[in-house]
């Protein structure tokens, strides 16, 4: 790509934004972000599955915008509770809960559950989707433990109860954010989707 390809963002997470911009910015690939305009309402995410999710966000914002749009659903599958929270991650309080309230759910129903048992990975599906229709997907995975109360004060969602087991044994709010990015489901999926940008 000699021009650099403009995306324009579907998160409105300020997060999510800051993340991407990074990691992609990390990756070397010549990509210009552009924020997701404020007029453009909230898609109601019903899709059974991440790239469902993800997909459905990308359609909206190429449609509303006519740029190819960039985006990402994520979540957190935990083995004791059979993969949930899931693609209900982000909703798993309620649909007007937040993080806070997520994550004390989560503790909640693995209140009983021995450490050894609390294992979880988080899965991200990343996409472009352009106005004419043409997708580029990637995921990234990564495995670890849920602990047992909220540790560190970065991150967002569910990061102060996740420990990778690629990791140095902190949970990713503990980390800072390269060193999140580096072994983050996040960081992976898009770093997959920047060399597949950059190869096509």
């Amino acid at each position: 790509m000699s021009e650099p390809l403009r995306l324009v963002l579907a998160t409105a997470n300020p997060h999510k934004t800051t993340e991407i911009r990074a990691i992609l910015a990390a990756a070397g690939v010549p990509v210009e972000l552009v924020a997701r305009p404020d007029d453009v309402p909230d898609v109601v995410e019903d899709a059974p599955d991440l790239l469902g999710n993800a997909r459905l966000k990308a359609v909206a914002l190429a449609e509303a915008t006519g740029l190819p749009a960039l985006a990402d659903d994520t979540g957190l599958e935990v083995d004791a509770l059979d993969g949930r929270p899931g693609v209900r991650s982000a909703r798993y309080a309620g649909e007007d809960g937040d993080a806070a309230a997520n994550v004390a759910k989560l503790l909640g129903e693995l209140a009983a559950v021995a450490p050894e048992r609390r294992t979880a990975r988080f899965r991200t599906v990343v996409m472009v989707r352009w106005p004419d229709g043409r997708e580029v997907v990637a995921e990234g995975v990564v495995d670890g433990v849920i602990v047992d109360a909220p540790r560190g004060g970065g991150g967002f969602g569910y990061d102060p109860v996740f420990v990778a087991d690629e990791g140095d044994g902190r949970t990713f709010a503990e980390m800072d954010a390269g060193a999140k990015d580096a072994i983050s489901h996040r960081g992976r999926a898009v770093r997959a989707l920047a060399a597949r940008l950059a190869s096509g």
